[in-house]
């Protein structure tokens, strides 16, 4: 793949923009992979012609992206169950197992859980991915949408969104009968078909024009990675990985809009 031209963007630290002639995404990103070792990149393609355009639309994966955990295995931590959730759980998300078979196995597993247990956890546990919050601010003043969309729980997300900064969430919702968890979910589940039509959705009150990008780590945020004009994987399992065009490896979720030639003078910082 001969290189058309090698540039270094300015006001963007570090960021190496290449250009090919001709090239397939998968191989150009096979390429970086054996030449840069893991590193965080972004392969343009399609109508742009290759042009990175920053996305009008965002949405992602809430567990181990937007924050840097797994809810419900943190929460079965206060059930005193947590290396069997998160075995399961690490299975899920290599797509090794059916996504809502294991959810519903796991969310049995708590029957009994007083739901105090949710608002500690929130308390103590779960913390923001370095860098979210900025990415979704800067996104949002250049006119952006947000959308959170998880196979987690609207107890965990609601929360999440509103201190990220996300104009809308679609989760799954823990059922709860007299203050504890009755092991069921209730209401439809939300899954990896789910994610994908959330996208489309918000994309048809977009117009044909407009670009998305998606954020995820697992095999349930593939299709919704594939469906985006630019899907990232952020510190991700391999098949969700092998499926963007655009991958986190190293840096923080910041590294997104470095990788867009976004300047960091006009990144909105967020703690």
């Amino acid at each position: 793949m001969p290189v058309a031209a090698a540039v270094m963007l300015q006001h963007c630290d570090g960021v190496l923009q290449l250009s090919f002639a001709d090239a397939e995404p998968a191989a150009v990103l096979e390429g970086i992979d054996a030449h840069f070792g893991p590193c965080d990149a972004l392969v343009g393609t399609g109508a742009t012609g290759g042009e990175i355009i920053v996305p009008h639309l965002f949405v992602s994966d809430m567990d181990s992206t937007m924050i840097g955990q797994e809810c419900i295995d943190e929460l079965a931590d206060y059930a005193g169950i947590k290396p069997q959730i998160a075995a399961i759980t690490e299975r899920a998300m290599q797509g090794e197992l059916d996504f809502e078979a294991a959810l519903r196995e796991r969310v049995a597993l708590l029957e009994g859980l007083e739901e105090t247990a949710i608002d500690r956890c929130l308390e103590e546990r779960i913390r923001p991915t370095p860098g979210a919050a900025t990415l979704v601010a800067t996104l949002a003043a250049r006119g952006a949408r947000s959308v959170l969309v998880t196979g987690g729980f609207h107890h965990f997300a609601d929360p999440v969104a509103t201190r990220l900064g996300f104009d809308r969430v679609v989760g799954n919702r823990l059922a709860v009968k007299g203050g504890k968890l009755t092991g069921e979910l209730e209401g439809p589940l939300t899954d990896a078909g789910v994610k994908a039509r959330v996208l489309a959705e918000e994309m048809e009150g977009l117009g044909g024009e407009a670009h998305s990008l998606a954020t995820g780590d697992g095999a349930n945020d593939i299709p919704m990675i594939e469906a985006a004009s630019y899907g990232f994987a952020y510190r991700a399992k391999p098949k969700a990985r092998a499926a963007a065009n655009g991958r986190i490896d190293r840096g923080d979720l910041t590294a997104v809009l470095a990788l867009f030639g976004i300047p960091r003078a006009d990144w909105v910082e967020k703690g």
